[in-house]
């Protein structure tokens, strides 16, 4: 970075590079350690630490009298934190709100924000607010030596650099913050299980965060609701620092309605009721009949949601609703805090706790050595005390005497100088009231505390049993039951479009022409519909109307159409090129529907073929899936429903008069391609049309086939087809004179 130079004029010059580089990294370090980031001592930012420091200066400990909110504002800007004073309520709102901190710092009185909105607090000139008693194991100790000082904004006034909190409250209340490069995202958690890992750790130094997370298991939310995250991926997160978790709402069923009894953190039961409404506007949530809000004094939280019947599936409908509202909500882990070195930096579970520990430590020792240099200097002055007791004839001589009292009282007592000053300062009527057996006493008791604090000054052991013993009276004092289930739940899924639409009878039906539409039942004659002059009907297939309806083209490509949104039978239907988009050209040459795992024979009439899943056939593309590979001259059959009896067999029977019958089952399952050779066909014969196969079925043992040939028929049963079963892929034998120009089978 280039340096300052000086012009002929004395003025002072920068490179413009150099300086937008350094004025945008101080701001960052500012931002990053003196705005955003919590520090692992005491878990506040700093805008929080001066506001706790100011209100405990004004006098407003757990015990006092309210006081105007507008007060403390003024005190903090005006003192330590030159902001504004908005920005400045706000974090002091934050930290009163018992839905936004498991342990408020703040007791407020009036109108401090709701948790449908917690930005709807009254302003500050209305608001009062006194210290909470938790506040206490941040302050306590701040007057006796832990605390390192620093000169505020203007240099005319001292504040605390960091807070000696009792217990680690980086963990229990979190914080969120967002600095230059870096964010701090860190959830609350229960102080008793804080406790129990931090005084594990501390007799444990080596603890693993998976020991840790025994006493630890998860963050501790200040609402009821549960936390859906697995125990392996929150242990993940304390080992990293960072991740992600979710939380779920609390309901139960009521007289056949759903009773929502606790939110996720954050969430708003007012945005929820409102996305479950738009859902039911916009008709995605057909079975739910109505939405109450019976939320009261007694029951903070109470949401009620009506099914249309008794019929339907809650435990489906709320998985729905966990999916697409806030019902269930992810929150993003990570534990970026400024640490014992004034570095920030992410930390997992032991090494944060493990620095709070050293801080805690230090704070604990500079108290002891604190307490231990007062009790050595008022030890001091009892000794001089006492010897004014013993000899105040002679020490009021010195002092009506003598010019310069102070160094003949240390010259004939043997006395400091602190000990002279004492005595000369002491009253007249003060020596009258000296009593040795009291100045014993005190002597006595001081000395005993001397020996104590010098014990345990000069042993590490001694020194972590104090704290251990100090953890677990803020964990009695300040510590609660857990307010959030940890509960591992499968995945939300929200409903499909199928899901929601009503699973009514509908046959689909195609005409030559391509013109495709949906009638209500299975019981209509589809050749007796309506058809435009010219047009006739081709296909029809029955199902469902919360089913897609599956087309084969000429080509082998397989398409798929939502059975909802096609046109009603009771006009002529819409061309299906309109709704997809074939090669030119081609064809229609098959239409079914049914459930995903119904299976279906896909065949050409080269005599190749394979067996698949209707799930397979199904594509979102209009330009359709290829499914058949067709070999060059050949054309594609219509698709054959596969029974799932064991014994069915394959029929294929070529223009020649040949049939050929096996066993389904050797016929493979595919996704796509060409298929194994059902009927031999020599290809040559194929590509010129002189031979191909003319149908195929397949055929269980209670069923007839029915062979028309011109106006002759024939009636088969399975055990008439023995003459034709062999090995897949054979040339099949003829079938008797009169029957081998097949015009088409039928199954009976």
């Amino acid at each position: 970075m280039t340096e300052l130079t000086y012009g002929a004029d004395g003025e002072e010059t920068m490179a413009l590079r150099a300086f937008t580089e350094k004025a945008y990294l101080d701001y960052s370090m500012y931002v990053i350690l003196d705005r955003a980031l919590p520090h692992v001592g005491d878990g506040l930012k700093p805008v929080q630490r001066r506001i706790i420091y100011a209100m405990s200066e004004l006098g407003l400990q757990s015990t006092a009298k309210f006081k105007k909110s507008a007060r403390t504002v003024g005190d903090v800007i005006g003192k330590f934190h030159p902001h504004g004073d908005s920005a400045a309520y706000e974090a002091m709102v934050l930290m009163a709100q018992p839905f936004s901190y498991r342990y408020p710092l703040v007791d407020g009185q009036g109108n401090w924000g709701s948790p449908d909105n917690p930005k709807s607090f009254a302003a500050m000139r209305y608001t009062e607010a006194r210290l909470a008693k938790y506040a206490e194991a941040l302050l306590a100790e701040a007057g006796q030596g832990t605390v390192e000082w620093l000169p505020n904004f203007d240099g005319t006034l001292e504040e605390p650099k960091v807070l000696p909190a009792q217990v680690p409250n980086v963990l229990l209340n979190g914080t969120t913050g967002i600095a230059v490069g870096m964010a701090t995202d860190i959830p609350p958690h229960n102080l008793r299980e804080v406790v129990n890992a931090t005084i594990h750790l501390l007799d444990n130094p080596n603890a693993s965060v998976a020991e840790l997370c025994q006493f630890l298991p998860g963050p501790d939310m200040p609402t009821d609701a549960e936390i859906v995250t697995g125990p392996a991926e929150l242990q993940k997160i304390y080992e990293t620092g960072r991740g992600g978790l979710k939380m779920r709402a609390l309901w139960t069923k009521e007289d056949g309605d759903v009773v929502i009894t606790a939110l996720p953190y954050q969430s708003s039961g007012e945005k929820i009721m409102e996305q479950i409404a738009n859902q039911m506007q916009a008709k995605k949530l057909p079975m739910v009949a109505d939405l109450r809000d019976e939320s009261d004094h007694e029951n903070p939280t109470r949401l009620v949601i009506v099914p249309r019947s008794n019929r339907i599936d809650l435990e489906q409908l709320m998985n729905h609703l966990f999916a697409t509202t806030d019902l269930e909500r992810s929150y993003r882990v990570n534990v970026n805090v400024i640490g014992i070195d004034g570095k920030p930096q992410v930390k997992p579970l032991n090494v944060l706790l493990g620095e709070w520990l050293t801080f805690r430590l230090d704070t604990v020792r500079k108290r002891l050595s604190y307490r231990l240099e007062k009790v050595e200097e008022r030890l001091l002055r009892l000794a001089a005390l006492m010897l004014v007791y013993l000899n105040v004839d002679e020490v009021i001589e010195i002092i009506r005497n003598e010019d310069k009292p102070k160094p003949v009282l240390m010259d004939r007592f043997n006395l400091i100088e602190m000990q002279a000053e004492y005595i000369l300062d002491t009253r007249l009527r003060q020596l009258a009231r000296l009593e040795e057996m009291k100045i014993r006493e005190e002597q006595e008791k001081l000395e005993k505390e001397r020996d104590d604090l010098e014990k345990i000054l000069g042993s590490d052991r001694r020194l972590k049993t104090l704290v251990r013993k100090e953890l677990e009276n803020a964990s009695k004092e300040f510590g609660d039951d857990r307010r959030s289930p940890i509960v591992e739940r499968a995945e939300a899924q929200a409903f499909s479009e199928a899901d929601l639409l009503s699973s009514d009878p509908t046959t689909v039906v195609l005409s030559e022409k391509g013109w495709i539409r949906a009638a209500k039942g299975h019981d209509i004659d589809p050749a007796a519909l309506s058809y435009k002059s010219g047009d006739s009907f081709k296909f029809a297939a029955r199902g469902k109307s919360n089913q897609a309806v599956i087309l084969l083209d000429s080509t082998g490509r397989s398409y798929s159409l939502a059975v909802h949104a096609l046109p009603s039978a009771r006009g002529q239907g819409e061309p299906v090129t309109g709704k997809l988009n074939p090669p030119s050209g081609a064809t229609f040459e098959g239409m079914v529907m049914g459930e995903n795992d119904q299976k279906y024979l896909v065949a050409s009439d080269a005599g190749y073929g394979f067996i698949a899943k209707l799930e397979d056939m199904h594509t979102k593309n209009s330009r359709g899936k290829a499914l058949l590979n067709v070999p060059e001259g050949a054309k594609v059959l219509p698709l054959v429903d596969v029974p799932s009896d064991d014994g069915a067999i394959l029929i294929a029977i070529s223009n020649e008069g040949r049939m050929v019958a096996f066993p389904v089952g050797e016929l493979p399952e595919l996704a796509r391609g060409k298929g194994n050779k059902i009927i031999n066909i020599a290809s040559a014969r194929v590509k010129d049309r002189q031979e191909y196969v003319v149908a195929v079925a397949i055929l269980t043992e209670s069923q007839k086939l029915v062979i028309h040939a011109g106006k002759r028929k024939t009636v088969m049963k399975h055990s008439d087809l023995e003459h034709y079963l062999g090995e897949r892929g054979r040339r099949g034998n003829k079938l008797p004179r009169g029957f081998q120009k097949v015009d088409a089978v039928e199954i009976e």
